[in-house]
């Protein structure tokens, strides 16, 4: 029975925690107001995991330190850089293989399917935050420090999951009208949360995973209107109204408000294609996607139960 880390208890970090607890393995969440599953295999801890001395303290015992933090996103300048030196300083005192939670961020605009050789191009501040992160971690891989690795993936889908999708299908499901900067036809690959789990964990316990980064097996890319409209079927709702904003609204709306403000620098996410190719995690860990139905029966399931909205 091993030890596994997790700092942040969203919903990475929730379904990190029950796949491993699952699997019979010891779990220690690290939050700052002790958040986590109500499960008795999951010891749950009120920290700073910013302070390198506690977190590294915390570490001490375990196979794997799993980053799974998401400061609040107009934050992310701020309270990256001393959290992720704090996450790779407990790694190397502690010997715990870090296992980050990373995204698609660091890429930038793309014109082709993203693989993990995609230039991490990146110019704006967020891209460039995740891309250090990455770039410091991987040199204290190489320079024998630590081992790290990292995975990414697209758009969350699934109960609990925070995106774009399920900002969506609620209002679709409602019959309301959704009114936002998307390209509604555009290909989009959408990552199942629990698959970001499947792979975070085996790329954390395999040695051939360390010092690269994977992308998570996801379903086939599909549009969100193909995503919505199938949800809706499934549910026996109306048809979605789908209507897309003009840029210059979502650029206005982020005068007064900040996460509106941060949605600029990823606006293109939703604009053109954006698909990730996840081939190699899939040769590679031996893990294949979730069945984009089958989440969508699981979304339909959560969103009529109450506790899920």
């Amino acid at each position: 029975m091993a030890l596994h880390v997790i700092v942040g208890a969203g919903s990475v970090g929730t379904a990190t925690a029950r796949l491993l607890t699952e699997r019979g393995e010891r779990v220690r969440m690290v939050t700052r107001r002790g958040a986590g599953p109500e499960d008795p295999a999951v010891e749950r801890i009120a920290a700073d995991a910013a302070d390198p001395a506690r977190l590294t303290a915390l570490t001490e015992g375990a196979v794997a330190l799993h980053n799974c933090a998401n400061p609040a996103y107009h934050r992310w300048a701020t309270d990256w850089p001393p959290l992720a030196a704090a996450l790779l300083t407990a790694a190397e005192r502690s010997g715990a293989v870090l296992a980050t939670v990373g995204n698609l961020y660091g890429y930038g605009p793309v014109d082709a399917p993203m693989t993990e050789a995609t230039p991490l191009a990146a110019t704006g501040t967020k891209g460039r935050v995740r891309n250090r992160m990455w770039a410091d971690a991987l040199a204290a891989h190489r320079a024998g420090r630590a081992r790290v690795t990292e995975v990414r993936g697209s758009d969350y889908i699934g109960v609990g999951g925070v995106s774009l999708a399920m900002m969506v299908l609620p209002r679709v499901l409602a019959g309301k009208r959704v009114f936002l900067p998307v390209d509604w036809d555009a290909p989009h690959t959408w990552t199942y949360v629990p698959d970001v789990a499947r792979t975070l964990v085996a790329a954390a316990t395999d040695p051939r995973a360390w010092g690269r980064a994977w992308h998570v097996p996801s379903a086939p890319a599909t549009s969100m209107r193909d995503v919505a409209e199938r949800t809706a079927a499934r549910a026996g709702a109306p048809a979605p109204r789908l209507t897309r904003m003009p840029y210059p609204v979502l650029w206005a709306a982020g005068v007064v408000n900040p996460y509106a403000r941060e949605l600029r620098e990823t606006a293109h996410q939703f604009a053109r294609p954006f698909v990730l190719d996840s081939t190699a995690a899939t040769e590679t860990l031996g893990i294949e996607p979730t069945p984009l139905d089958r989440v969508i029966e699981e979304i339909v399931a959560g969103l009529r139960t109450p506790s899920a909205r």
